[in-house]
């Protein structure tokens, strides 16, 4: 019983971690050989509980980014593709577009920080994040669930995490 609240614990820390999208945790719980639903779900809050603490904490965000940039103009580092492609992103297609593409190209906590440097409003950027990343759960969970399932029916194989508990 333990090991599976721990493994539910580090799906919940591995969604909240940035660049540790839902659209590589949920096809590792899965793989584990937990139940897609509840992955999807644990891997979700996870997921937004940093994007939404980051929303709420926008004006601190705001003066962080502001005091990061200046560094950055000092440095003149030219690593940061990724915040060069959320803000091309943005100029492009808004708030809607950043949000939706975010977890595949850029992040979707970077991309939270992105719409908020750029001006977006706080409930805006929370709805959007959050229609997201609802999205991307809802076919990541599916898409890992049947994928998944398919690979365990042809091969025998129940999850790395049975393995574990076969080991005890």
């Amino acid at each position: 019983m333990f090991i599976y609240v721990a493994a539910y614990v580090l799906i919940f820390l591995l969604g909240a971690t940035p660049f540790m999208e839902i659209l590589g945790v949920i096809p590792i719980g899965v793989a584990a050989g937990l139940p897609a639903i509840p992955v999807s779900v644990v891997a979700f809050l996870g997921n937004m509980s940093t994007i939404w603490l980051l929303i709420l904490l926008a004006e601190r965000v705001k003066t962080w980014l502001k005091k990061r940039r200046e560094k950055k103009e000092k440095e003149k580092e030219s690593s940061a593709k990724r915040g060069e492609r959320g803000k091309a992103i943005w100029k492009k297609y808004g708030l809607p577009g950043l949000a939706i593409v975010a977890p595949i190209l850029v992040g979707s906590h970077l991309a939270a920080v992105v719409a908020i440097g750029a001006g977006g409003e706080r409930r805006q950027i929370f709805l959007w994040m959050t229609i997201s990343i609802i999205i991307w759960t809802i076919a990541t969970g599916i898409a890992s669930h049947y994928g998944i399932d398919y690979l365990f029916n042809q091969t025998g194989y129940e999850g790395f995490l049975n393995d574990l508990l076969d080991m005890e």
